[in-house]
């Protein structure tokens, strides 16, 4: 990509996404950005596509968490507009904005390029592992919910419904493994996975709760 394009995306995402507290700020970003770089080098994706996406692809997360929309929905719309001011290559718009649109995992959408399929891995692969426990713990108590709930059902995912952080595992964080797209992206998401496993079955031990 063209250093001056590629600076002012950086310059843009950084802006909108530095003071985030809810596990979708910058340092996500950057590490989406370096996961989706090493599985789209494998599978021979435009890398122009995926940098962008990659970067751009939380900066509607304010609006969702002050607005109640849905951040992929209008980070898609802003990146759009963002990216014909900037010049950017009039020919891979359209997939940078369709990768941003499709890599919520709440929204159970199908992506068509494999530079969205990519971004969708990334992303949820940095809701994984290690990093995945702190972000989920960061999520919870950005949005005032408790640790635990022993009392509560598990459903559906819902984004907009505030639930206990052991909760949220059980509804999204755990069935994130069978819903990667790509082969490298599995085989990174079957070791975070089990890391999640054994960080539960403590935690759980712990609070004298059964699974």
């Amino acid at each position: 990509m063209d250093k001056t394009l590629e600076e002012k995306i950086i310059e843009y995402a950084k802006s909108l996404c530095i003071t985030d507290s809810t596990g979708h700020d910058w340092y996500h970003v950057e590490r989406v950005f370096k996961i989706a770089a090493y599985i789209g080098k494998i599978e021979g994706a435009d890398m122009d596509v995926i940098e962008a996406a990659a970067f751009l692809h939380d900066i509607g997360i304010s609006h969702e968490i002050n607005e109640g929309v849905d951040h992929a929905e209008t980070g898609a719309n802003m990146a759009s507009i963002f990216l014909k001011g900037i010049g950017f290559y009039s020919d891979k718009i359209d997939k940078v904005v369709e990768s941003i649109r499709y890599h919520r995992y709440s929204k159970k959408l199908q992506p068509g390029s494999l530079e969205a399929k990519i971004l969708q891995d990334a992303d949820r692969l940095d809701s994984l592992g290690a990093i995945g426990v702190a972000r989920a713990f960061a999520y919870g108590g950005a949005r005032g919910a408790p640790i635990y709930n022993p009392f509560e059902k598990v459903e559906d995912y819902n984004p907009f419904k505030v639930k206990s952080t052991t909760t949220h595992f059980k509804e999204k964080l755990l069935k994130v493994k069978d819903n990667l797209n790509t082969k490298a992206a599995k085989e990174i998401g079957e070791k975070r996975h089990n890391f999640m496993l054994v960080f539960l079955e403590e935690l759980y031990n712990e609070l004298n709760y059964s699974i």
